[in-house]
């Protein structure tokens, strides 16, 4: 997988080439949905009330581009698509973890304990984990 660059040479540091592969509102909701378990476009649509079809598609295609996302079409009929991440994708969800730590204890006002997630994460424990 190579190093994705859409703006080349545009980039100041690693945080504005995270920010430009993550930026939007659904894109992280995305990245949380799928690291639940693998799922077709009309869950992900289920997961994430507000988002457009064509928004939603848009992002999919864009993070596949990027190698964050896995797009699995099956030879059934009726035609069957699955979406899951990528390494590339597991290895962003891990580093969005602190953000989403901050936003729980500045934003929402509430921490659990050291090593402990709260009713509101959803997201996998990786064993080995801090």
């Amino acid at each position: 997988m190579g190093t994705t660059v859409r703006r080349p040479g545009a980039y100041i540091c690693g945080i504005d080439a995270a920010m430009d592969v993550i930026g939007g509102k659904w894109k992280v909701l995305i990245l949380w949905a799928l690291n639940e378990r693998p799922c077709r476009f009309g869950e992900l649509r289920r997961e994430l009330p507000g988002v457009t079809e064509k928004v939603l598609a848009s992002h999919l295609r864009e993070m596949e581009a990027d190698g964050l996302v896995h797009r699995e079409a099956y030879d059934e009929v009726p035609p069957r698509v699955e979406y899951s991440l990528t390494p590339r994708g597991v290895s962003l969800n891990e580093a969005l973890e602190p953000l989403g730590a901050w936003g729980r204890t500045n934003i929402l006002g509430s921490s659990p304990a050291p090593g402990q997630v709260g009713e509101d994460d959803h997201v996998a424990l990786i064993a080995g984990g801090p």
